[in-house]
């Protein structure tokens, strides 16, 4: 028996396969030039992974914990014996109330451009055909001129690792967490299991985060990497780094974890945070000719085109750079390019990093490492947030803003930051370095008056102290 809403057609211009940020980007501006557009959502809300259990849930989840640590820290608010306590479960819901706000947001997005979302499951016939089964088990088939793929991507599970345990855990189902441990093992200490060793920890619980590469998030200036290491050390995180598992072994009241260099560690639970995969394995692409790779991504072209002409795909879902932010300009782009044939933007070089650790974590453009193995003649400019007013006063003195900048031409080549608000911290440098015919320049922050007291005059004090290095 079909579900199919009577008032729902059965083709439509684009139907677009998930409804992250990508879809949404994608929906929004299709529909606004025109075109008859429908959303298939196999989950019962819209908003994605980043809504629901990523971006979104993992930086409330945060923003609380970072909240407690304030609170516990600040002698206005503690007076020496009462200290503010939560659990995970607790700061759940916090995170929660979030997700209610963004979803409810979200869904009037696609009601107010008249977009119908199509509740269930979508895999393909043919080049022009999708089957949906929806939540009860019926299907029901819809035709399209085009279709886009945005179906994001999911937590990597491997074979050998038990994830129907209780207590063996991804970053999805993590968000589900019931029990109270005082113990947990990060297995992965890529962004997702850096931050959630700083959110744990800044909860009181024992962590070891275990890393497979030789230092903690390698893509970063070494100086940063170093930091986040040093804070997560100095707060209790006893970090492994080069170490792979053997065997992770889920007991009746915990976690073992063997590893290939003969250690055991055991705890009440073991977050498995080690790589994502596209969501493409139920789409049935065989029968419209693509192949994903052996991360379930997909290849496209300038025009966010496969290589079947009239399925386009976004997102997650086609690797780098795997951003929220990236994918809602994706689909914009993806919107562009179906409705006049060419993908009027592109991406830009400088995309940033924000990575929400406590303390917090961006960065745009080069490294010292990469300018060095270039040999490019680079300078850079310090400021330490413990000597800005702004700062001082909120009592988030921990961190600093590092510019690198050319030392003939002044141009900025990379800017990194780590500390509190980084991620917005680094904006005002970004928007610089995106000037064109010479308006790139560290000038730019001498000859500019900042607010006082703001964090953003980290810019002027590192500039000054860049420039007094020249010679």
């Amino acid at each position: 028996m079909s579900t199919q809403h009577p008032t729902t057609p059965s083709h439509f211009d684009v139907i677009i396969i998930g409804s992250g940020p990508g879809g949404e980007g994608a929906a929004m501006g299709l529909t606004k030039a025109g075109f008859s557009v429908a959303i298939i959502e196999r989950e019962s809300r819209v908003g994605g992974g980043c809504t629901h259990w990523g971006t979104i849930p993992s930086k409330a989840l945060r923003h609380a914990v970072s909240r407690i640590i304030e609170f516990n820290k600040n002698p206005l608010y503690s007076k020496n014996t009462t200290t503010l306590h939560s659990t995970f479960s607790q700061i759940l819901g916090h995170a929660q109330t979030v997700v209610s706000k963004q979803t409810r947001m979200r869904q009037g997005f696609y009601d107010r451009n008249s977009c119908p979302i199509i509740a269930g499951e979508a895999s393909f016939v043919d080049k022009h055909t999708i089957r949906v089964r929806n939540h009860d088990g019926s299907h029901d088939t819809y035709t399209a001129d085009k279709f886009v793929i945005a179906t994001g991507s999911r937590p990597y599970q491997p074979k050998d690792v038990d994830f129907t345990h209780q207590r063996i855990y991804d970053s999805d189902s993590v968000l589900r967490l019931q029990h109270d441990p005082r113990h947990i093992i990060i297995y992965g200490a890529g962004v997702i299991g850096s931050e959630y060793a700083s959110i744990f920890r800044g909860l009181g619980v024992k962590v070891d985060l275990i890393n497979t590469r030789q230092r903690l998030l390698e893509f970063l200036d070494n100086e940063i990497s170093d930091s986040l290491s040093y804070h997560l050390w100095n707060n209790g995180v006893l970090i492994r780094n080069g170490e792979t598992y053997s065997k992770i072994e889920g007991t009746e009241d915990g976690v073992i974890l063997h590893l290939e260099s003969g250690k055991k560690m055991k705890a009440d639970c073991l977050l498995y945070a080690n790589g994502r995969t596209g969501n493409t394995d139920r789409l049935n692409l065989e029968v419209v000719g693509l192949t994903p790779d052996s991360r379930g991504q997909l290849s496209v072209d300038q025009n966010y085109c496969t290589e079947a002409d009239n399925i386009y795909a976004v997102g997650d879902v086609i690797g780098y750079p795997s951003l929220a932010s990236a994918a809602y300009d994706q689909g914009r782009f993806v919107a562009q390019a179906i409705a006049t044939g060419q993908a009027q933007g592109q991406l830009i070089d400088h995309i940033p990093t924000g990575i929400y650790t406590i303390p917090e974590i961006s960065s745009v453009g080069k490294t010292e490492q990469q300018l060095t193995a270039e040999k490019v003649p680079y300078e850079v400019g310090r400021a330490q947030f413990k000597h800005l007013a702004r700062a001082q006063i909120a009592g988030t003195d921990v961190g600093s803003l590092k510019i690198l900048f050319h030392r003939e031409s002044k141009e900025i080549l990379g800017i990194h930051c780590f500390g509190e608000r980084a991620s917005e911290i680094i904006h005002i440098g970004q928007a610089i370095m995106e000037q064109k015919n010479g308006g790139n320049s560290i000038d730019y922050f001498v000859n500019t008056t900042f607010n006082y007291p703001t964090m953003a005059e980290a810019y002027r004090v590192a500039a000054l102290n860049g420039l007094n290095r020249l010679f």
